[in-house]
């Protein structure tokens, strides 16, 4: 009977930590499915272990649950290079591509989309160690045992992925932020279906070009014109939903990532605070090659 108090009273203990092991399992996975399975094994893990020996629960735990999330990133990244995906339309889209989940959707919006996709873009080690650091103030001389390096490597790991998470900026300051704020007005008015608003930001003789895997069955390529580009703007509101500033290439852009997974990716062409012109790139060879970045 004392065990099994005693077993209780240890599943209790870990329900107060399941909450930020879930966050950081999250982080590392962008998955939720995935998040929870690590946080599983955590618990599974603890339950075989002699808690009475560990002295830092929660640093423990979180030791445990970032070592299973470093291995099951490893997996995936020999499972990709294994199994190189097909470069057809059908492959673009995730599996999962169903209408997310609300409370997916908030851990999605908390984390940030565009952070999200470009995690994706880092080395195993490299993203746990920037999320472990930057995320969850973890000291790299405790993330150093996970990703199986020093500490001063360690922290090397996490500036080189910090780097490419912040990427490069093309453009001046003050150019980059006036970009921004065109491409943040875009991308309001298009979730908002407000024509008038997109009207307002586009250029009069604005032109779209799109990859044909980007577009519903049958519509052109390539449109011209302030009024035919914002009509049809107004009808993508659904990618809309989805979408977030990035830096593309080092120039303010956007990204369509549902559930956090890169779909499209929009390069725009801002001359006296209109866009003058934006593509659409669907193929996920080209997707690969893109600097992505963060826009901070």
């Amino acid at each position: 009977m004392d065990e099994r108090h005693e077993a209780d009273g240890l599943a209790d203990l870990f329900e107060t930590h399941r909450g930020r092991l879930r966050a950081v399992a999250y982080r590392m996975l962008g998955s939720v499915t995935e998040a929870d399975d690590a946080v599983q094994e955590t618990w599974l893990r603890l339950a075989r272990s002699d808690a009475g020996d560990i002295a830092h629960l929660p640093g423990w735990l979180t030791t445990v649950v970032s070592r299973i999330c470093l291995d099951m990133l490893r997996t995936r990244s020999s499972r990709r290079e294994e199994f190189p995906s097909d470069e057809g339309a059908l492959d673009r889209v995730p599996s999962h591509a169903t209408p997310a989940p609300e409370e997916e959707a908030v851990l999605v919006e908390s984390v940030g989309r565009a952070l999200l996709v470009v995690l994706d873009r880092l080395g195993p080690a490299e993203r746990v160690a920037f999320v472990l650091h930057d995320s969850f103030a973890v000291p790299f001389d405790r993330i150093a045992p996970i990703v199986e390096r020093s500490p001063a490597a360690t922290k090397k790991l996490a500036s080189r992925a910090r780097q490419k998470v912040r990427g490069t900026p093309a453009l001046p300051d003050a150019e980059l932020a006036r970009h921004r704020h065109v491409v943040e007005a875009f991308l309001r008015a298009a979730r908002g279906g407000d024509l008038t608003a997109l009207l307002a930001v586009l250029a009069p003789d604005v032109v779209r070009r799109a990859e044909a895997a980007a577009l519903p069955a049958g519509a052109p390529t390539e449109i011209r014109g302030a009024d035919a580009v914002a009509r049809e703007t107004v009808l993508l509101t659904r990618n809309a939903r989805v979408a977030a500033p990035a830096l593309v290439d080092g120039r303010p852009g956007l990204i369509v990532a549902p559930h956090g997974r890169l779909l499209l990716a929009l390069t725009l062409t801002i001359d006296a605070d209109r866009v003058t012109a934006y593509d659409v790139i669907a193929a996920p060879a080209r997707l690969r090659a893109l600097d992505l970045a963060v826009l901070a």
